[in-house]
């Protein structure tokens, strides 16, 4: 079944572009249409190292908005991707209810998952709970353990919303730790997942032979991963 997949966590720093690029590249690499929205003003980072499948949006703009909905009614197999910026819970919420947009997907057939990427840290925690207040059972919710950004996700398992995100049927997966220095060579040649795995660069910033299989080695667990859901 085809999605929307918003791909949150409302704090900054959690990860959630990673996330997204590393879907991107999975819908790419499965040949799963999809199109892409970046809602991130500054950064950028899927229309950054995937230019040829996002495009930006305005979270506080409906018309901004309006263009992911008419994006998947386009076209009857895409699916979607946005990639959200810290603090658009709000405006988001206000898009969704207004327009009355999980029920225009329903009768287009589109699943609608709320990724929730998670550091660790007590905030996470609590801005899961905004999550599952304002959505309860009306849509489908990924909690995404970052290893990247936290090893200790102790607060969430003694938290009561481990029940309740069990109730509502979340799926819990993990998202791998990329070996810092290859992440950081990815980053600053502005490079796909596919490129740092295939194409070989030159000088001691561009990935080396065991640096490259390191990143394939962390897609395919990434992909694992994924495959619960998507």
């Amino acid at each position: 079944m085809r999605s929307l997949n918003f791909i949150g966590g409302e704090k900054g720093g959690v990860g959630k572009s990673v996330l997204a690029r590393v879907i991107a590249q999975y819908f790419i690499d499965r040949e799963r249409p999809f199109i892409g929205f970046d809602t991130d003003r500054s950064h950028q980072s899927l229309r950054r190292f995937y230019a040829d499948y996002a495009s930006a949006t305005v979270v506080d703009s409906y018309e901004g908005l309006d263009a992911i909905a008419e994006g998947l009614a386009e076209d009857e197999e895409c699916s979607a991707l946005v990639d959200l910026a810290a603090q658009t819970f709000t405006p988001l919420a206000s898009w969704i209810h207004d327009s009355d947009l999980l029920g225009v997907l329903e009768e287009l057939s589109v699943a609608v998952n709320f990724w929730h990427v998670m550091d660790g840290s007590g905030e996470s925690v609590a801005l899961l709970e905004s999550l599952f207040d304002t959505y309860g059972e009306s849509v489908n919710y990924v909690l995404v353990f970052n290893q990247g950004r936290a090893s200790d996700f102790s607060i969430f398992a003694q938290s009561p919303l481990k029940a309740r995100a069990e109730s509502l049927g979340a799926v819990m997966i993990e998202l791998p730790k990329l070996h810092e220095a290859s992440m950081r060579k990815i980053d600053l040649h502005n490079t796909s997942f596919w490129a740092a795995v295939n194409v070989k660069a030159s000088g001691k910033e561009g990935l080396g032979l065991l640096e490259r299989q390191r990143v394939k080695v962390w897609l395919q667990k990434a992909y694992e991963n994924l495959d619960q859901v998507l």
